[in-house]
């Protein structure tokens, strides 16, 4: 194992243990309750206020500085990145008017993805992939309002850069619709971010494939369960985002327009293409594998078959060997082996394996038990 793979297994490890076995508050515990977890960081809040005609974006350090932000533009879009002080959390919930059981999802992030309707919200949850490096992903809540955005994401750090650079420049659809075009764009980019992700897993089974083809690859089959596990765990982050999608085209929100559905069609054939790539890696992944045993059952039998062609071939020549090794007295009797008194006898033995031996070998040929077309 090279030391990349050293060091990507803690981290496929980390990833694993967080969707399988993920953090949950204490059983029991009343609907609402908030855990933070130790070590996340603390929020940083940036605000990206915009209309089809002017935009701004800014960082604030308190909440009470959203007073004079909100509703000063068609969109206002608050991101917040880290979840690890509870008082915040709090106050954007008071503020904003969010449900306990929101504000839950929020902080837990374990969630799948998943839609959620309440009375004054449309509650996403998405999971983004925290680097195409990286096996690790990590959830990107999002809370959609009258003429606002807020989305929360675990670490600073996203996928999201492409949709900022859209919202800056007047050119385009972004900068003239409403919120829920912008909580398309936001679910669209996280979505995409998977495809590099799974480019790389396919190239890496090919380079594998390569090398079992030319037999070098006797180490690959540990990095083929791996990279499957791996894509069953990328499979259980990808599948759900198909209901998140279904949910917004099927459900009757109000807040979402009949043209941003449009585009949310195109978005949900990208979480189909996903899945198939995801389960054509997978099948790729059994394929090797057959593969591979394959390989080793043909060399099995090819060794097989040198070890069984060179026994029997020694079969006759050790019976003759054996038969003149018996030291009969020729001179008691003509029947008592003459050949032993024969001048050449020796070489009239050895004459007889060799034929013996090529006459065997021509048969086996013959019978296309060896050569090119054994």
């Amino acid at each position: 194992m090279t030391a990349t793979d050293e060091s990507e297994s803690p981290r496929r490890a980390r990833f694993a243990r967080r969707l399988l076995k993920p953090r949950r508050q204490a059983v029991g515990a009343r609907p609402g309750t908030i855990v933070i977890d130790p070590e996340s960081p603390r929020p940083r809040i940036s605000v990206i206020s915009y209309g089809s005609k002017d935009f701004e974006q800014i960082d604030v350090d308190e909440i009470e500085e959203l007073d004079g932000i909100i509703g000063r533009r068609s969109v206002t879009w608050i991101n917040v990145d880290g979840l690890g002080d509870v008082k915040t959390l709090n106050a954007l919930a008071a503020k904003f008017g969010f449900h306990r059981l929101m504000l839950e999802d929020i902080a837990h992030v374990h969630q799948r993805p998943k839609v959620e309707q309440y009375d004054q919200h449309v509650f996403l949850i998405a999971r983004m992939v925290a680097s195409e490096d990286q096996l690790d992903t990590e959830q990107v809540s999002i809370v959609l309002g009258d003429g606002f955005l807020i989305s929360f994401q675990e670490h600073e750090g996203d996928c999201l850069g492409p949709v900022r650079k859209r919202l800056k420049s007047t050119v385009g659809r972004l900068r003239h619709t409403g919120p829920d075009f912008l909580a398309y764009a936001l679910v669209d980019a996280i979505i995409d971010g998977y495809f590099p992700v799974l480019e790389r897993y396919g190239e890496q089974l090919e380079t594998i494939e390569a090398a079992l083809l030319d037999q070098s690859g006797k180490e690959s089959i540990n990095r083929i369960h791996e990279l499957r596990s791996e894509l069953h765990v990328l499979r259980k982050a990808i599948w759900p985002h198909r209901e998140l999608i279904n949910s917004l085209l099927r459900d009757p929100l109000e807040i979402v327009t009949d043209e941003t559905r449009t585009y949310l069609r195109d978005c949900y054939d990208h979480t189909i293409q996903l899945v198939e790539i995801n389960e054509t890696c997978r099948e790729m992944c059994g394929d090797l594998r057959d593969l591979h045993f394959s390989q080793i059952s043909i060399r099995q039998n090819d060794v097989m078959k040198v070890l069984t062609i060179t026994a029997t071939i020694f079969i006759p020549l050790s019976f003759i060997a054996g038969l003149y090794g018996m030291n009969f007295d020729s001179e008691a009797s003509p029947f008592n082996m003459p050949e032993l008194r024969w001048f050449y006898g020796y070489p009239f033995a050895l004459g007889l394996m060799t034929a013996v031996a090529a006459g065997m070998l021509i048969y086996f040929r013959w019978k296309h038990w060896i050569g090119p077309n054994s």
